[in-house]
């Protein structure tokens, strides 16, 4: 039986299916939603995360994980690791089919109130520095280059930017 609260979904120019996006949440992350963020993982990473690991990760007292619920299924995840007023992102995947839609800048902008609300120094970030829209979405909510990690990455082998955003009190007005 459908779903008579769901919106529809439309039709892209790309002729690809479309949701409304004003149905989106951030939550943070619960048991449930793991084994869609796994998949997520599998999707979008050359080395995902298992589901134990994510379970782990859940359950670690200085992990912060954040999901995005559309219609009531996961649409992308972040997480990061808070340690001494620092936060270290290690992961945000966005459902492939709901990309460069405002899914991860909800998510990162959500994380990114959360370390303000604690008084963190900086979150901290490293991304292939080949991935353009990751990193011009970086730069939007306040990352900044900081130094490059070389090889960081395989499956391909490329480096990897650090990106930091360490004027999280500047930005109280923004991005909240």
């Amino acid at each position: 039986m459908p779903d008579e609260n769901r919106a529809a979904p439309s039709v892209r120019a790309d002729g690809s299916a479309s949701e409304d996006l004003s149905a989106l949440t951030v939550v943070p992350a619960e048991p449930a939603h793991i084994p869609a963020i796994a998949a997520l993982e599998r999707v979008c990473f050359s080395h995902p995360w298992t589901e134990q690991m994510l379970a782990e990760e859940l359950e670690n007292p200085i992990a912060v994980f954040r999901t995005a619920l559309l219609g009531g299924r996961v649409a992308g995840y972040v997480g990061m690791q808070a340690v001494a007023g620092e936060g270290y992102i290690a992961n945000l995947a966005v459902d492939p089919a709901l990309r460069r839609r405002g899914i991860g800048e909800r998510l990162l902008s959500d994380l990114l109130g959360y370390a303000r609300a604690q008084g963190f120094s900086f979150v901290t970030l490293e991304v292939r520095v080949s991935n353009a829209p990751a990193i011009r979405l970086y730069e939007k909510l306040g990352f900044r280059k900081l130094g490059k990690r070389p090889r960081f990455y395989d499956d391909p082998a490329e480096d990897a930017w650090i990106m930091t955003n360490a004027e999280l009190g500047a930005q109280q007005g923004k991005n909240a």
